[in-house]
């Protein structure tokens, strides 16, 4: 029998954490979506902002009064569900639309995603090693890195920079699923991160203005 009071679906879409969550699900499918295309800048702007928007969901949660138990799994699951899309399928799909969609390419975009479900799946049994420290390296690190990486494409030639993001996806994804143990990051860090992506959003702006 039904329990009269669940509540419904859409419901949890009006708590403000899981509002900030879905603002990183679009900016993640704005990247997706030029990824596809190929304006791999444009797909930079829209991963770094679907971290920042995966980091202040979390800050907004923690601050919020009187946000009962429900709301708070059901905005751990949100967010679970959403990181795969941002820091699997969106660099994975970086991955091969800069490869051209090459066969060689799929392995790794399988490995991305692959490592990102099994990440996510065990830190939602076991979560953190204590309130400061994760096993392995969390994913948001390998979009922050990959989108760097973008700001010295042209110093190679387009063949040898996929090679370089290929080896270096992978070695991330081996980073994600090992033991070691890596800092969360918070704190002033927000600020330090708020600071990255709108320089970097900026750079990317200025470049794909002068691409017009």
């Amino acid at each position: 029998m039904k329990n009269k009071q669940q509540a419904g679906m859409l419901a949890f879409a009006k708590d403000l954490p899981n509002i900030c969550s879905l603002l990183g699900l679009l900016s993640a499918v704005t990247g997706i979506y030029f990824a596809i295309k190929g304006n791999f800048e444009a797909a930079a702007i829209g991963v770094l902002w679907a971290v920042l928007f995966d980091w202040y969901d979390g800050i907004i949660a923690r601050r919020m009064k009187g946000r009962t138990k429900v709301q708070g799994v059901f905005g751990a699951q949100l967010d679970s569900m959403i990181d795969i899309v941002s820091f699997g399928i969106l660099p994975a799909i970086i991955l091969l639309s800069y490869g051209n969609y090459n066969i060689r390419f799929l392995p790794g975009a399988f490995v991305i995603i692959a490592a990102s479900a099994i990440r996510l799946s065990y830190f939602n049994v076991y979560g953190l090693i204590d309130s400061k420290t994760y096993k392995g390296l969390a994913l948001d690190n390998n979009v922050l890195i990959l989108t760097f990486m973008f700001l010295f494409e042209n110093f190679f030639k387009h063949s040898v920079f996929s090679i370089i993001i290929y080896v270096v996806l992978m070695i991330l994804s081996a980073f994600n699923l090992s033991s070691i143990p890596t800092p969360k990051f918070g704190g002033k860090w927000i600020y330090v991160l708020a600071i990255y992506v709108l320089v970097l959003t900026s750079i990317f702006g200025w470049i794909l203005y002068h691409k017009v």
